[in-house]
């Protein structure tokens, strides 16, 4: 008859009582032990006494010898990689909901145009249906890349959330940027703030690589003080040769002909090389001897409609055997779009990122981010100021009403599992203040952190007292810049050239996320003004 496991230990005593031969005497305790060491009895306790003694020893032995830690390494991974299943499921839910989403929009989207919608309302709706498809494509990114990702990590799945992206710096498309003895291309440009001028500047770096010249760095004088924010030599080094100069430094190899020999206007239109009398008398006033009449067009372009060029028209069009030569602003150039914004840019070098924030700057982000925020943290560049107009200029509007934004980065904050904020704003403190009460996770008021005005107890910034660079409102911009690049996710403001420098920087160090996306991406403002 089959016998529950519990009554093993009872069945061997029996079977020992069973065999006995000598009867039990009546006075014999119940613990007493037969003398004889043949006896049955004798024999079990042995075995009993033997095993306590050697299984304190084969405890030490696994102990000293084995990787304890490592017993119980495997209900870890499996509970991770139950985690990190989990979250896959959510991300293809999400990807099919998105899906379904857009089906709705698109159906819609038809009935419209059979009644006849209006061009700009179809523009607008189609619009919509893109920015909503790339949110589908990074569900299914993030679904597909958390599958290679569980191998690599499954003992820590709240990063496979938000994970990297694998930027393959190695296999980008790049020239090579070797320049010819005493040939020189001058940057102009004139459109916007610094962060347009930084776009411009390292478009400007494609055009010498690509006509074999070295760049000069644009003057204090005339433009902004770039040696303050960037590390020009970082530059040459990356590439192993003297690619850039500052004027400076042109200057004074040019210091007996200080002169410009021709000035090509990339752009046309709305004025010849996006330059207008004022920047000429800045170039004359640092004894650059250009007139308005010296301006040349290549062709007809205009910058609220750039063509999309490739390079051998730059080639066709650029090149001269003149010594120094400039041209005017190329920030809104559409030239060879996809290959100078690959990760890395479209020039080999050797080095992550050529346009990037000196080491001064580099170094307070680090220690700004090791005193406040640590290593998970979410950046927001949250753009306000003179944005209202701006956004609603465009179709559909890119300003959003606070409790709206605000349910748009929770919702980001508690996919990214990164209860910090670092925010970049220009807003006003009634919208900051408004803004830390609404965003939240788990019920609890996620904290905004901003940069706190200038303490001799706090170190984290004493860099740049000691270099004389605190108080500067470029290099002030830059460390935002630096320490939203080095974010765990970055938000940022659609259509704003500081949110496009931190992508590129994000790009090249790396650092960009799956999560990344421009601020409340894929919806349309729940209330918008009317026009003025």
């Amino acid at each position: 008859m089959d016998r529950e496991s519990s009554d093993d230990e009872e069945d061997s005593r029996h079977l020992i009582h069973q065999n006995e031969t000598t009867p039990k005497s009546p006075l014999s305790s119940t613990f007493q032990i037969d003398k004889s060491p043949r006896h049955p009895r004798n024999i079990l306790f042995n075995k009993r006494y033997l095993f306590a003694i050697t299984l304190p020893l084969i405890i030490i032995f696994i102990y000293f010898t084995a990787d304890f830690k490592s017993l119980f390494r495997t209900n870890i991974s499996l509970d991770s990689l139950q985690d990190a299943s989990n979250t896959m499921r959510e991300s293809e839910l999400r990807a099919l909901s998105l899906l379904q989403q857009q089906q709705s929009r698109l159906l819609h989207l038809w009935n419209r145009s059979v009644n006849s919608s209006s061009f700009q309302d179809l523009r607008s709706a189609l619009i919509d249906q893109i920015s909503l498809n790339k949110k589908i494509q990074q569900a299914i990114l993030s679904s597909h890349q958390l599958g290679n990702f569980q191998e690599r990590n499954a003992t820590d799945p709240g990063l496979a959330a938000c994970i990297k992206i694998e930027q393959k710096l190695s296999e980008r498309r790049t020239i090579e940027w070797k320049p010819k003895q005493d040939k020189y291309l001058f940057a102009i440009c004139t459109s916007g703030q610094m962060s347009n001028h930084l776009i411009c500047l390292e478009k400007h770096m494609f055009f010498a690589a690509v006509l074999n010249r070295v760049l000069v760095i644009p003057s204090a004088k005339v433009d902004y003080e770039f040696n303050r924010v960037q590390d020009i030599d970082h530059i040459n080094k990356c590439l192993g040769r003297e690619v850039v100069v500052t004027f400076e430094e042109f200057a004074e190899r040019k210091k007996n002909h200080l002169h410009i020999d021709k000035v090509l206007c990339y752009f046309s239109l709305p004025q010849p090389c996006y330059v207008d009398d004022d920047h000429v008398k800045k170039l004359k006033a640092i004894g650059v001897t250009v007139t308005m009449n010296d301006l040349k067009t290549v062709w007809t372009e205009d910058v609220k409609k750039p063509t999309d060029r490739t390079i051998h028209e730059v080639t066709e069009k650029f090149s001269f055997n003149d010594d120094v030569l400039a041209i005017g602003d190329v920030f809104f150039a559409d030239v060879e779009k996809e290959w100078v914004l690959q990760p890395g840019g479209p020039i080999a070098h050797k080095c992550q990122t050529l346009i990037e924030p000196s080491r001064v700057i580099l170094l307070t982000a680090q220690r700004f981010i090791q005193t406040f925020l640590g290593e998970n943290f979410v950046a927001l560049h949250f753009r306000r100021h003179g944005f209202l107009k701006f956004c609603n200029a465009k179709n559909p509007s890119c300003f959003f009403p606070i409790p709206q934004a605000a349910e748009c980065i929770s919702r980001l904050v508690e996919r990214a599992n990164m209860p910090v904020i670092y925010l970049s704003t220009d807003a006003a403190e009634s919208e900051t203040g408004l803004l830390q009460a609404l965003v939240t996770l788990n019920g609890k008021t996620v904290p905004l952190i901003t940069r706190p005005p200038r303490n001799s107890a706090e170190k984290w910034d004493a860099l740049l007292y000691r270099k004389k660079l605190d108080g500067d409102p470029q290099v002030e911009a830059m460390l935002d810049k630096t320490i939203s690049a080095l974010s765990g996710v970055f938000i940022g403001a659609p259509g704003s050239t500081f949110t496009e420098d931190i992508l590129r920087l994000r790009r090249g160090w790396g650092t960009a996320s799956v999560c990344d996306e421009y601020l409340c991406e894929g919806e349309v403002p729940n209330f918008i003004a009317g026009d003025e």
